[in-house]
């Protein structure tokens, strides 16, 4: 054996039996997948903590989608005092029980 003799190694060895390439595109398939099952079609991602049995903060185009009313109103309501905005960061929410309030004003009179 020559002293010279250099060792040139090309590619990592494989410690699997499929080629990388092959393996990644199992991977794609099986990640998308798997989020196609727990994302159905037209579903949005929910999430939910454990204990709540309500979503206590909206965003304001929930809020406008759930009373059927524009961003305008809002605002207006907001510059009335009738709904009153709660800022998180650059974000502003709503609570449920001030949306309750505005659906059923009758509920804050007996209390």
């Amino acid at each position: 054996m020559e002293k010279n003799e250099k060792y040139v190694q090309t590619a990592a060895p494989m410690l699997f039996p499929i080629e990388p390439e092959q393996f990644w595109q199992m991977l794609r398939i099986l990640v998308r997948e798997e989020v196609n099952r727990l994302l159905k079609p037209g579903q949005a991602p929910t999430f939910q903590t454990p204990g709540l049995t309500y979503k206590p903060l909206f965003k304001i185009t929930e809020v406008c989608e759930l009373l059927h009313i524009t961003k305008p109103t809002i605002y207006e309501w907001i510059r009335h005092g009738k709904l009153k905005p709660y800022k998180i960061q650059s974000r502003v929410y709503f609570l449920w029980q001030d949306i309750q309030l505005l659906l059923n004003p009758t509920d804050q009179r007996n209390e």
